[in-house]
């Protein structure tokens, strides 16, 4: 294909609509000619011989398309029916042109955005995958050429062009625009729905396959309809489930809960009824109930408008987004990149005691420091490592520690965890710095008895594990480093 995409820019004459020098009126360019005759006529008379093909040897030149067609001489003992003969040139200009219509891919092109265009562009996509690059990062340059396939992929199947938009922001030029999505690393692949941009970024293989299997998950209904109420009795109890009951499908009020759930489905799991098989649910009208993971928890019922996107959407991601979050390895990069240091409760996966009573007293002691700080439980047995730097084994579980990003520290003994503003204390002294003086000074003054002498006493802290788990600068270019905490 490429030989054949080099003759072409070589050699091919431009192509020509017809014109004075052109094609003729079909009853007059060729008198006699049978139809098939005039089309070719009309082929020919638009490869214009500004650039002639190289004739091969022997070969007629290239006709002038002005002359009738050719046609054999006629011999008087034998009755033909005219033919067309095309010489060599003039059949490769033909193939040639075939060629390039069927082998030439149409190409989709990637939507710039600018603060002119932006809100306009997003606000009326269902779905909006948006690179942030810069021309100079060599990453950025790799995934050019990727991103653009994915985009001619989707488009085949997506043609509305409001159903899916694929666009780029050059970070350069528009740097208030990157400051505005919170920009720290270059090609950064950002999904906004109806101009709202999801949390969770793409972090994904970097191929057309990966690109266009993320779209495409992306436009599958977030919702499962239920047929039957006893499908409810089969829902997996170790997930949230969101359940909306409603009269019918085209209401505002499942318009709503559609949109919440677009936003939220990676989340929690989220299901509808309709009609005669919710009515048993809608006692005082169309409702939406939370199902809590495992069975002895109570479910919890929304009673805002279900109307109000703004209500529906806080309540339903105060409840799929838990204020203490499991980390693993497959979101510790999304983690690590909020920029918030971690309080981690390690524990064994089945010793659920130990998890409740950290979420019970982060949620007593710790609710204000919501935005300072990630709260995160994590299984022993598989962040062993990070355990081993602070010197315990899955043994010594459940331990509670800070990782601040550049050192962790330990809280003591798990038991403390239950006196009244113990964990409180442990999190202040984080932002005040004084768990980092203490690793390296020893106690602060403050923290010794009359007439005890203040020794500085220099100590090596654990360094951090989990910031192994950010973005790593093989993949992208990052822009700033991480201030110690």
């Amino acid at each position: 294909m490429r030989v054949v995409q080099d003759y072409i820019s070589q050699y091919a004459p431009r192509w020509a609509g017809p014109g004075s020098e052109g094609v003729r009126g079909l009853s007059g360019s060729c008198p006699g000619c049978s139809p098939l005759e005039l089309r070719v006529q009309r082929t020919r008379s638009r490869c214009r011989d500004d650039r002639p093909l190289p004739p091969a040897p022997g070969a007629q030149p290239f006709p002038n398309p002005t002359q009738p067609c050719p046609v054999p001489a006629a011999d008087p003992d034998v009755t033909m029916n005219p033919a067309v003969f095309l010489s060599l040139p003039d059949l490769r200009c033909s193939l040639l042109l075939l060629v390039t219509w069927v082998f030439t891919p149409v190409t989709t092109e990637i939507t710039s955005l600018d603060t002119e265009n932006i809100d306009d562009i997003l606000n009326n996509a269902d779905v909006a995958l948006v690179n942030f690059y810069a021309d100079w990062c060599r990453f950025s340059q790799m995934l050019h050429p990727i991103f653009e396939e994915a985009s001619n992929v989707i488009k085949e199947e997506y043609p509305n062009e409001n159903q899916v938009v694929f666009a780029r922001v050059d970070c350069d030029q528009h740097s208030d625009i990157a400051q505005r999505y919170r920009i720290s690393k270059y090609p950064t692949l950002k999904l906004f729905r109806n101009g709202m941009m999801m949390k969770r970024e793409y972090r994904g293989q970097r191929s057309v396959k990966a690109l266009a299997d993320y779209i495409r998950q992306q436009k599958s209904d977030p919702v499962q309809e239920l047929h039957d109420l006893a499908e409810i009795t089969t829902l997996d109890r170790s997930k949230r489930n969101i359940i909306g009951y409603f009269e019918q499908k085209d209401s505002e009020n499942y318009r709503v809960f559609e949109r919440v759930a677009n936003i939220l489905h990676d989340d929690c799991a989220f299901l509808s009824a309709f009609g005669a098989v919710s009515k048993p649910e809608r006692y005082s009208g169309d409702n939406i109930i939370y199902k809590p993971p495992g069975h002895s928890a109570p479910d919890m019922v929304y009673l805002g408008s279900m109307t109000n996107f703004d209500g529906t959407y806080n309540w339903i991601q105060d409840k799929c987004v838990p204020l203490v979050r499991e980390i693993t390895f497959e979101n510790g990069e999304e983690l690590t990149e909020e920029g918030l240091p971690f309080l981690i409760l390690f524990h064994m996966k089945e010793d659920t005691e130990s998890l409740e009573i950290f979420q019970n007293e982060v949620a007593r002691q710790l609710i204000s420091e919501k935005g300072t700080i990630n709260f995160l439980h994590a299984d022993c047995d598989k962040f062993r490592h990070p355990l081993l730097h602070i010197q315990k084994t899955p043994a010594d579980c459940p331990v509670i520690a800070i990782d601040s990003f550049r050192h962790m520290y330990v809280f003591g003994d798990f038991r403390d965890v239950l006196i009244p503003g113990k964990l409180k204390q442990f999190v202040f002294d984080l932002h005040s710095g004084k768990l980092h003086r203490e690793f390296h000074h020893g106690p602060d003054p403050t923290d010794i008895a009359p007439g005890q002498q203040v020794q500085d006493v220099a100590s090596s802290p654990p360094e951090s594990s989990f910031q192994k788990l950010a973005p790593s600068e093989y993949r992208y270019t990052l822009l700033r480093d991480r201030d110690e905490l």
